[in-house]
């Protein structure tokens, strides 16, 4: 029993950096978040949505959320400049931190992690879709000059496939997208933003 709890201090230590190791997104008050600060954030959402997922086990939903960037211990990548290469180093980095513990917790979050990944489960698309949104609604939440360029037309767009599927899921994309126009509409109106007003990004946030 001791050894159990000796590993499991172990693998809590060695994930520790996932607090600090910083995103793409950024806080509302100028920092960058972290990779646990985003994980916690969908599991919050899971908890917020589980009476409109009533056939779904929204324990495994919980434990997708809190365990699918595990393997970012060494740095977290944009999605759209992440390639297949970069998604087998996380799963590789995965496998590397379960080793750490009792074998049936790390095949347990390898099972997990496969599953997310694969997108075919009820859990694992509603997770997907949260973890998409969840992107979404911290870029709204930061300035809008953290912004890269391409995110001016990417987050109209962003998530949409992930979210589409279920009534309530694509009512809360668009009501993130429509704040993420009004943000847009706002920059083009007082700053004159050669980024905002890009021919793409002023088309679509006039749609």
């Amino acid at each position: 029993m001791e050894e159990k709890a000796e590993k499991l201090l172990d693998f809590l230590s060695t994930i520790e950096p996932l607090k600090y190791i910083t995103r793409h997104s950024w806080c509302s008050n100028g920092r960058q978040e972290s990779v646990a600060e985003h994980e916690w954030r969908m599991a919050i959402m899971a908890v917020l949505l589980e009476d409109e997922f009533p056939d779904i086990d929204m324990k495994k939903v919980l434990e997708m959320c809190l365990l699918h960037d595990l393997g970012e211990t060494d740095g977290d990548i944009p999605a759209f400049e992440k390639t297949e290469d970069d998604d087998s180093h996380e799963f590789t980095q995965l496998k590397k931190l379960t080793q750490i513990l009792p074998p049936n917790l790390g095949s347990k979050i390898i099972s997990l992690q496969k599953e997310f990944n694969t997108r075919e489960t009820p859990e694992a698309k509603l997770a997907n879709a949260l973890d998409k949104l969840e992107a979404l609604i911290q870029h709204n939440d930061a300035d809008i000059s953290t912004w890269a360029n391409l995110e001016y037309e990417l987050n109209l767009t962003y998530g949409q496939n992930q979210t589409d599927y279920h009534p309530f899921l694509k009512i809360l994309r668009q009501l993130v997208k429509r704040t993420t126009v009004n943000k847009i509409q706002l920059e083009m109106k007082t700053q004159g933003s050669n980024k905002a007003n890009s021919a793409d990004a002023k088309k679509r946030a006039a749609d």
